[in-house]
């Protein structure tokens, strides 16, 4: 499905009333992997109340052991503290990876702010080896700012 199409779906996954916030993060996951075939696992992480940490939110894929990931820790540590995307063509060449599943090949993060604070961020990996473009990285830009209104 073309990241225009799932722009709409994910707008209106965003203003359906009928869910929760959680709900509604939970369904976008489930939208995310269903519809594009290289994203194996995906799912949310938010910072942990005043803890220099994040905590796994909503996610679909393989079960994972990282629900707590410190700042600076892994990649999505390391969004955490640098406020920036991240794309990791191939993780074995990182050395600061979390290992989650021996299948995953790539991964991306992206940031999700609200209020120009970093509250959160998407994180998806790829089983797939170097499969994300700029087109991911601008499609989940926009899905990170319409989860963001979720939290305004």
């Amino acid at each position: 499905m073309p990241f225009q199409d799932l722009k709409q779906k994910v707008k209106a996954i965003v203003s359906d009333s009928d869910l929760n916030r959680d709900g509604k993060l939970l369904h976008i996951c489930k939208l995310l992997s269903d519809s594009i075939s290289y994203y194996n696992w995906v799912g949310f992480y938010f910072k942990n109340g005043d803890k220099q940490e994040l905590k796994l939110g909503p996610y679909v894929g393989a079960p994972t052991d990282h629900t707590i990931i410190p700042f600076g820790k892994g990649i999505c540590g390391q969004v955490a503290v640098s406020n920036q995307n991240f794309v990791v063509p191939d993780v074995t060449v990182q050395d600061n990876y979390i290992a989650c599943s021996i299948n995953v090949k790539a991964e991306i993060v992206v940031p999700i702010f609200v209020n120009s604070e970093n509250i959160g961020q998407i994180d998806i990996d790829s089983n797939t080896p170097d499969p994300f473009t700029e087109k991911d990285e601008r499609f989940l830009e926009y899905v990170c700012k319409k989860v963001a209104t979720l939290f305004d």
